[in-house]
């Protein structure tokens, strides 16, 4: 028997699966093409916010706030509203409270960052603490007068006599700094039986600390150092 030979709709079978991986092979290629430029792409953006300063989201931030701001206040000028009734009208009511509770919050404690900021968060404090006596403003205008209001060639010294109300106050305040400040600065008590060394103050705190941080890894080797028995 004579060999079939392929048909033509065999060959066109065969011709269409070249075809088709032909286009899958040219839609790959251009997805690797696409990939690569995408990634060279944010390489360079990842470049270029590697070099803006650390805070510069921010600053970013704020100034499109402002921007959005001022465009605000213009829309409101050309139509003769006033655009902080406006925005409060657009403020709900849960943003409101927290800000009023914002406000509300006195004094906050932020910690120390230097003594010119402590200093002036003690005379707030102070100053906050300060009730003016009216009759006693009063009877100090009666007894002085214009001397009350001293200028530059008034004699200050020794016309003052603070009443008793305002020493005792600053007397009570005093004792409560006092007493707040002997809580932050406690000095530790001194153990007499414990173990002597260190050859000042300074070298005890190095010992201490090594102690606490490598104690339980050099306990045994303290051990046998005490008992002789270190090789």
């Amino acid at each position: 028997e004579e060999e079939a030979e392929p048909g033509p709709s065999a060959a066109a079978a065969a011709e269409q699966r070249r075809e088709e991986r032909l286009r899958r092979f040219r839609e790959l290629h251009m997805k690797r093409h696409e990939a690569c430029k995408l990634n060279s792409q944010e390489v360079l953006e990842e470049d270029k916010r590697l070099k803006l300063p650390p805070n510069w989201e921010a600053k970013k931030a704020r100034l499109e706030w402002e921007l959005q701001v001022q465009e605000k206040k213009k829309e409101c000028a050309a139509r003769g509203e006033d655009y902080e009734r406006v925005k409060l009208l657009e403020i709900s009511a849960e943003d409101a409270e927290r800000w009023e509770r914002k406000k509300k919050k006195k004094n906050p404690d932020l910690g120390f960052s230097d003594y010119a900021a402590a200093q002036l968060r003690q005379y707030q404090r102070l100053t906050r603490q300060i009730k003016p006596d009216l009759e006693q403003y009063e009877r100090l205008k009666e007894q002085y007068g214009e001397a009350l209001y001293p200028t530059s060639d008034s004699l200050l010294h020794g016309t003052h006599v603070p009443s008793k109300e305002g020493v005792d106050r600053m007397v009570a305040d005093l004792e409560k700094q006092i007493e707040k400040r002997e809580k932050y600065s406690r000095r530790r008590p001194y153990n007499d039986d414990a173990d002597i060394d260190y050859i000042n103050e300074r070298n005890a705190k190095f010992n201490q600390k090594a102690e606490r941080f490598y104690g339980k890894y050099t306990a045994e080797i303290k051990q046998n150092l005490e008992r002789g028995t270190a090789v």
